[in-house]
């Protein structure tokens, strides 16, 4: 009759095996001979506690993001537009001149939402260059970053370097500024 006992396995289940009672020695998986696909894992896999790029890969996709919210527009420069409308509203006379109303009313909400678009992408700027220079202050022997990682920061650096060049021509009336009153 067989006994059953418990062996681990590699993913940390039980299995059970059946041992005959005749068999002098059960062979373990872990102490099976290693094939050659296993010393090659072992070659590529990473010390343990050893970083994984995960962080880095996120702050790339967030400086991406970032990116392009400073392009289309963000939920608080919507807010912070629409407040200055209104307050440009209640701050001007009604027998003040065109120019007056049209800054006071349409000019300060322009500003504001070329000031939020440049904050986005300044933190989209900054966080791309940060995951982009982070390889250089890491461990001495580890310098890879993941393609990915690297292409999705340098995304992030681009949108941010066009939203902070727009955000400036805007809020300088350089580009799309004002109507001029007649």
């Amino acid at each position: 009759m067989a006994e059953k006992t418990e062996d681990e396995t590699v993913t940390g289940t039980t299995a059970a095996t059946a041992v005959e009672p005749d068999a002098q020695t059960a062979e373990r998986p872990e102490e099976a001979a290693a094939g050659p696909e296993d010393t090659a894992a072992e070659e590529h896999a990473e010390p343990a506690g050893a970083p994984s790029g995960t962080g880095q890969g996120a702050a790339a996709v967030v400086s991406a993001a970032l990116g392009l919210v400073s392009l289309t527009g963000g939920w608080p420069g919507t807010v912070a537009a629409a407040r200055e409308t209104l307050v440009g509203q209640l701050r001007t006379a009604a027998d003040a001149s065109v120019a007056t109303q049209i800054k006071e009313v349409y000019g300060d909400a322009w500003n504001t939402t070329a000031l939020w678009g440049g904050l986005f992408a300044l933190v989209a700027l900054i966080t791309g260059a940060v995951v982009l220079v982070r390889p250089a202050f890491g461990a001495p022997g580890r310098t890879a970053q993941a393609p990915w990682t690297r292409s999705v920061a340098w995304a992030g650096v681009t949108l941010g370097v066009i939203g902070l060049l727009l955000a400036v021509l805007t809020y300088t009336g350089v580009l799309l500024g004002l109507p001029a009153a007649s």
